[in-house]
């Protein structure tokens, strides 16, 4: 399981925030939700202490990037309501840092984790980094129930038009492969725009292809 480069520690919109410290990066991030760049910053901070520590918990290297985005979505949902003054405070003199509350939530993550089989496994750490994998979820959730579960069948399962109208027909919903069709390019459409538009910047522009972020 080597260790991977990640693309966006290079970019313009990431690199313009190297100067800020973990505690502006962290406010930042608190303070404007509707930003991704923040939450990248910090990622592309810390992602190769968190890798370093998965990549010798796990054999599988499959599952090991399965479980580091999944810790990286539980960090970036951790971050939201995170006080790391009091935390500091309450840490009893010890020398914590953002660093160090980052080690002891990936250290949880690794000691509470049920990794699933291997082939059973679709996330694809090149498609889809933890930062715009967090981010297309946000997006994800935001989206009417029907073009949402259409588009995680038709990702997730990498089922046809066909065969999702076959099986919400049987569920009693009067719809063919074509209104599949326009309802997963709606979805594609809607997910675009719900993520935030520096991730779009970072991410899409370089033709990535956000689709594959969807497990």
């Amino acid at each position: 399981m080597q260790t991977p480069n990640f693309s966006e520690l290079n970019h313009p919109v990431v690199k313009s925030l190297f100067h800020h410290s973990d505690q502006e990066l962290l406010t930042l991030f608190q303070n404007h939700p509707d930003q991704g760049r923040f939450f990248t910053a910090i990622f592309c901070r810390y992602a190769q202490i968190v890798h370093s520590l998965i990549r010798h918990s796990v054999r599988s290297p499959v599952q090991g990037d399965y479980l580091f985005a999944h810790t990286w979505l539980h960090i970036y949902h951790e971050l939201r309501g995170l006080d790391l003054r009091r935390e500091i405070q309450e840490s009893d003199g010890e020398n914590l840092s953002l660093q160090n509350w980052l080690i002891n939530v990936t250290a949880v993550c690794i000691n509470q984790a049920e990794l699933p089989p291997v082939e059973s496994i679709h996330y694809s750490l090149q498609s889809a980094p933890p930062p715009l994998w967090c981010y297309v979820k946000q997006a994800l959730e935001l989206l009417a129930p029907l073009p949402r579960l259409v588009v995680l069948m038709a990702q997730t399962f990498r089922w046809s038009e066909t065969r999702i109208a076959a099986y919400l027909q049987a569920e009693g919903e009067a719809i063919s492969p074509a209104q599949v069709k326009a309802l997963l390019q709606k979805g594609y459409q809607s997910l675009e725009s719900n993520l935030p538009e520096d991730i779009r910047a970072i991410y899409l522009d370089e033709n990535l292809d956000y689709q594959e972020a969807l497990v």
